[in-house]
């Protein structure tokens, strides 16, 4: 499984994306199209980024009844689309009914991911106001057990939980972990985060980067250094 850099593209309209894209004249980047752009452009800005080359991860996180997530998903596999996710909260069978709905009639479909926890949660928050009392660390590797019987691909997790998935879970099973910061930047608003070399380092196989990139004054140049870090 090859390691590959995906930048988050959280903007508010199709201009500001494309205005952002057009900087990469050399590389196709795999981007991140989240809720964010999807509620403002639609299956349109999809269709156009794929159209330009473009892997694309679509981060929508479905959390509702198996059916209606089955349907979703099988609505979200027309888009072509190169991973999608969901909420490992939703339940096996919701996950399950995922798979379903997302596999075309000639048996392929984009990978697909559970959310474990968000990265912004905080054990103490989870414990306190979800009333898990488990710690983090066994919920995350709980859900994602949950997301390999289910027939998912692997998860979304934070950095530091990426070793502990690929022991339990193995290390074909994908670890996908947003939170990356440069070692001398802002960790924003997220609190279980980490560099681009310690994720190379602690197993991750994709990294989701946003504003460290998007942000920068020199995007091209932080994509690279994250490149760098990450895969080379």
């Amino acid at each position: 499984m090859g390691k590959d850099v995906i930048i988050a593209c959280d903007f508010s309209s199709a201009e500001a994306t494309f205005e952002f894209l057009d900087k990469f004249t050399e590389e196709k980047p795999f981007v991140k199209i989240g809720m964010e752009l999807y509620y403002a452009e639609g299956p349109a800005i999809v269709k156009e980024i794929k159209k330009r080359g473009h892997k694309i991860f679509l981060d929508l996180k479905l959390h509702d009844i198996p059916n209606t997530v089955k349907k979703s998903m099988s609505v979200l596999s027309r888009l072509d689309v190169d991973m999608t996710n969901l909420h490992a909260a939703g339940t096996i069978d919701m996950m399950k009914a995922a798979v379903e709905g997302l596999t075309r009639e000639d048996g392929t479909r984009p990978l697909l991911i559970a959310v474990t926890q968000l990265t912004s949660t905080s054990e103490e928050r989870m414990q306190n106001e979800l009333l898990i009392n488990a710690s983090i660390n066994d919920t995350i590797v709980k859900y994602a057990n949950n997301a390999k019987e289910a027939g998912l691909d692997g998860v979304v997790c934070s950095p530091l939980e990426a070793g502990m998935v690929k022991d339990s879970c193995g290390k074909s099973f994908m670890t996908v972990t947003p939170g990356v910061r440069f070692a001398d930047g802002d960790v924003g608003d997220q609190v279980r985060v980490t560099t681009p070399e310690k994720a190379k380092e602690i197993g991750s196989d994709y990294i989701v980067v946003g504003r460290p990139i998007t942000a920068s004054d020199d995007p091209v140049a932080a994509y690279r250094r994250c490149v760098k870090e990450f895969v080379d």
